[in-house]
């Protein structure tokens, strides 16, 4: 299959179910050294050093300053293929920083790279290195899976898919590179609760979750048990990547499987903080990006590539996230575009806890 072919392929799937993967272009217009060049960088697999957990930080004398804050960065898409995607990736990671107020950890939710190989990893691996940062957590996102669609000459070829590769490997890269057990994970940030959900398939196990998040009974269970871990009713903070379809619906491709059992386990819970990545909207094109359902749910934009309504990359230069802090008595959550290190008056929230 041609290279022209795929992205037509591509691009019409994600028309038809409102995704937007505009790197493969790139990838598909790709010189052939390049490619070469990017089936070599398989051979060894890059991972970041061990860190140590976040230090648990003195309660603030003045109820006005926050018990912790923590940054989302969701799609970044890294890329060697795409300069665009070091670059707006280089913005958060210098605008972090220089930031005016304390980081305590970084999440990642999903499509850290563009196409889940090695190369992509590496770059990620060489971006995250050259800083000092906090205590960093991530989940897989569709894309961490997509280096079955690439052949042995580096090209996207659908119809030799999975090309000699599984999606074991792609999980295995990604435990790897972070240093896990498991790609579904957790952790506490000064006595608060952070559980980061992963989708346990691609197309190379279960062609029919397309590209939805497919979380097993294992993980659900999981899930639930670490829910039950803490009842004070303090915040509990989720990330996921793929949004959840609309309640009522159990999900599909694009979306969080199975979407019933999801929102069911929360039901008991209050203060929950649910995040998704996925849809890359920006935060200033009217999209919504805050739900209140029985918990508060909101969808990142993105760091590699900002999206309009049409899904498409209009604003090239722009490169966005979402900033948490918590209180005693609320969360805030605040967009910020790291490219011209601000915030936005679209994406302010505060969010008083019950």
């Amino acid at each position: 299959m041609s290279r022209r072919a795929f992205i037509r392929w591509m691009l019409g799937l994600i028309v038809l179910i409102g995704a937007a993967i505009t790197g493969l272009f790139k990838l598909l217009h790709r010189p052939e050294d390049a490619a070469q060049a990017a089936q070599t960088s398989t051979d060894a697999e890059p991972r970041l050093a061990e860190q140590e957990p976040p230090a648990s930080k003195p309660e603030p004398a003045n109820d006005k300053d926050p018990l912790f804050s923590f940054m989302i960065l969701s799609d970044l898409h890294v890329s060697v293929y795409d300069p665009n995607t070091v670059k707006h990736m280089k913005e958060a990671l210098e605008d972090m920083k220089q930031f005016e107020s304390p980081i305590e950890a970084l999440m990642l939710t999903g499509d850290l790279t563009d196409f889940g190989g090695a190369d992509g990893y590496k770059e990620l691996q060489k971006l995250l290195s050259a800083y000092k940062l906090p205590p960093m957590y991530a989940n897989m996102g569709n894309h961490d899976y997509y280096d079955i669609w690439v052949d042995k000459k580096g090209a996207f070829n659908k119809e030799t898919m999975p090309n000699g590769k599984t999606d074991w490997q792609a999980r295995e890269r990604f435990q790897k590179f972070f240093n896990l057990k498991s790609i579904y994970n957790a952790a506490q940030i000064n006595g608060f609760p952070v559980i980061l959900l992963s989708q346990e398939a691609y197309m190379q196990e279960k062609p029919e979750v397309g590209e939805g998040a497919w979380y097993s009974d294992e993980q659900l269970d999981w899930f639930k048990n670490q829910l039950a871990q803490h009842k004070d009713g303090k915040p509990i903070f989720v990330m996921t990547h793929q949004p959840l379809p609309p309640i009522g619906s159990d999900g599909g491709t694009h979306q969080l499987i199975p979407a019933k059992k999801f929102r069911e386990i929360l039901k008991p819970y209050k203060n929950v903080f649910v995040f998704c990545g996925h849809r890359h909207q920006d935060f200033q094109n009217g999209a919504e990006h805050y739900v209140k359902e029985t918990f508060h749910y909101f969808h990142n934009s993105s760091v590699g590539r900002v999206l309009n309504r049409n899904f498409d990359n209009a604003g090239k230069d722009k490169s966005q996230g979402l900033y948490v802090q918590v209180y005693k008595d609320r969360v805030t959550v605040r967009g910020r575009e790291f490219s011209k290190r601000t915030w936005l008056k679209e994406a302010d929230w505060s969010l008083k806890l019950t």
